[in-house]
């Protein structure tokens, strides 16, 4: 056999020169019986053209096979020449290989002459091109023909050849399938256990590592819960994740368990192995869930009962009532007003941000300035006019200012401080705009006065987003992680300190593990559920939210979908707050602890920030 190197390469415009297309084997053989004058030549343009009756017939189709070869997928072609009288005027064979996947071609060309003593083995003479590297789940079109070429009539034979993905076997062990995890084997175990005076599940999950992946992301997940956890190989064989959780915290016992590799190649693209976990074992008797479950509905179902006559009442009656049921001890005079202040990083999360308004509306009994339910007033104001407006009714009262920081809040900082610029497609989508860059402009001069802080409170969602999040001239005061201290900010909207002293003062309702017990809480935690789902299933999520240049909401129109979410909620009388407080009275006395955490202001530049305060100082 013969076999044929890579002497003429053709690529198409555009491509790069380091085409994967190319010939491993690059060793002739031009010993085959019968064979004369063998000599490699490269692929031209001009070829003989001779009468058809003086060329050579065309050639026959062998064999062509797939495997790997020098860790590379292959592909090796023979075809055939038959061996009548027209053999005596071949003068040679040209292939030429087209990769239709990308357009990318080449071409191998070598000249011949065949004895004219018949072949002793009356065999038909047979040629080849081996070690032909092919790109996986790719089809390519070969031809061959004969040289000289006829001048009418078919000469040509062709054929295609598709080539497998990586999940094949004849190509599997080729770099570049490792490299994409094709021989990955997990082995994925979970232990679960069940600790039952706390009634807490532990899930230890063990799988076996890859070779080209350093990275991994666990979760498990059921109907309403999830938990991922990241993990580094750190040159181990195999690793181990530990999860712990309440058993009340599922809704059903069977759940998800799903391994994201980060190989080389596929990178955020590759494969997932899954497997179900059963809890069902785990569990209680089937007599005591029963009981259970029909003691939860019942009382569900008298809370559902009362919080629906107490919507149905008058508000001032309600007001009033709910006074009556506060201890002495604590009673709040006045109706708290609070500006909110965020960055519209994604539909989710504008809806966390409205639900959040309802919640301490309806529960809190707190008044909300948001600029999404003010729009016909900052329409006629203007941005500017209408933030500095409530910021100066703020300065001048006992409200609050709260800063949401999110992703989106730290890059339009950074944007700030010289940094590239940031789009959002919700700021665009919005009749109201990007209104988190003048806020900022307009507020940070005033925060960074010591006598502003206690104006100013920095939250959170850690469900969402994390404290990398906020920016730096906020790392000197307390950051809340919402729903988790969503207490203590409510009484820093208070004006009130939690502890006392030998007390501690509670609001019911307010904690993390009852906040949703209420209708417009249990809509916020859906709320802020629904957009951990979605960052889990699309971690780029923040980029592709990202426009490449400031465009209004009629030239995005018709990409966007906007969903306006109306709120309905209960409104408490102005003068009270419709919580419930109690106070838990503690045998003891102490230093009472400041809540201010002294740190090192960090930010952008002095000369940057500076500007930025004289930019936002001058008179309006």
């Amino acid at each position: 056999m013969i076999h044929v190197p890579l002497f003429c390469f053709y690529l198409t415009a555009g491509l790069p020169v380091s085409s994967s297309l190319r010939i491993l084997d690059k060793r002739p053989d031009c010993n085959q019986l019968g064979l004369e004058h063998c000599k490699l030549n490269n692929c031209s343009d001009k070829r003989m053209i001779v009468p058809r009756v003086s060329a050579p017939i065309g050639p026959e189709w062998d064999s062509v096979n797939v495997g790997v070869w020098m860790d590379e997928p292959v592909v090796n072609m023979t075809w055939r020449i038959k061996g009548d009288g027209s053999a005596i005027a071949l003068g040679g064979s040209e292939i030429k290989i087209l990769d239709e996947s990308t357009n990318q071609s080449m071409c191998v060309q070598f000249s011949y002459n065949l004895s004219q003593q018949p072949n002793p083995t009356y065999r038909k003479s047979t040629f080849s091109l081996d070690g032909v590297v092919v790109e996986p789940r790719h089809t390519y079109m070969v031809s061959v023909f004969n040289l000289p070429e006829p001048d009418s009539g078919p000469y040509m034979k062709t054929k295609q050849i598709p080539i497998p993905g990586c999940d094949d076997s004849r190509i599997q062990k080729a770099r570049m399938c490792l490299e994409n995890g094709s021989l990955w084997t997990p082995h994925v175990t979970a232990a679960v256990s069940l600790n039952e005076e706390r009634r807490k599940f532990s899930i230890v999950v063990g799988f076996e590592a890859a070779q080209y992946s350093e990275r991994y992301q666990v979760s498990i997940q059921s109907h309403g819960f999830h938990c991922l956890k990241n993990v580094s190989k750190e040159n181990r064989a195999s690793l181990n994740v530990s999860f712990e959780f309440d058993w009340w915290q599922l809704s059903q016992c069977e759940m998800l368990l799903m391994i994201q590799t980060f190989f080389v190649r596929c990178k955020n693209d590759c494969r997932r192995s899954e497997k179900i976990i059963d809890l069902c074992p785990y569990y209680p008797p089937r007599t005591l869930i029963i009981k259970a479950t029909v003691g939860l509905l019942v009382i569900g179902g008298c809370l559902a009962y009362i919080l629906w006559r107490d919507c149905q009442k008058d508000p001032v009656n309600t007001s009033s009532s709910a006074a009556k049921q506060q201890p002495e001890g604590f009673k709040v005079q006045d109706r708290k007003r609070v500006l909110i202040i965020y960055s519209l990083d994604h539909p989710l999360y504008k809806t966390i941000v409205l639900k959040l308004c309802a919640f301490l509306a309806s529960k809190c009994g707190t008044e909300v300035v948001l600029d999404l339910l003010d729009s016909t007033r900052l329409g006629v104001l203007g941005s500017i006019q209408w933030l500095d407006l409530h910021r100066d009714q703020i300065e001048s009262s006992s409200d609050k200012i709260l800063i949401l920081c999110s992703q989106g809040v730290q890059a339009k900082w950074r944007a700030m401080c010289g940094d590239k610029q940031v789009f959002l497609r919700e700021d665009a989508c919005s009749p109201v705009g990007d209104m988190l860059s003048p806020a900022l402009s307009l507020m940070v001069p005033h925060f960074v006065r010591s006598a502003s802080f206690k104006k100013y409170i920095v939250a959170y969602f850690d469900e969402v987003c994390c404290e990398e999040d906020v920016p730096s001239p906020f790392n000197i005061t307390v950051r809340y992680k919402l729903m988790k201290q969503f207490e203590e900010l409510f009484f820093r909207i208070l004006d009130t300190e939690k502890h006392e002293p030998g007390r501690v003062n509670l609001i019911e309702g307010l904690s993390e593990e009852e906040y949703y017990l209420c209708p417009s809480g249990r809509a916020l935690r859906d709320a802020i559920e629904a957009f951990h789902a979605y960052q889990l299933e699309h971690p780029q999520w923040f980029e592709e939210e990202l426009l490449g240049s400031s465009k209004t909401s009629v030239e995005i129109h018709d990409d966007a979908k906007t969903t306006i979410n109306l709120i309905t909620y209960c409104v408490p009388d102005s003068t009270q707050v419709t919580s419930h407080v109690k106070t838990e009275e503690r045998d003891f006395t102490g230093d009472k602890t400041g809540l201010y955490v002294t740190e090192e202001f960090q930010m952008c530049t002095s000369v940057e920030f500076h500007s930025l305060i004289r930019e936002n100082m001058q008179p309006v």
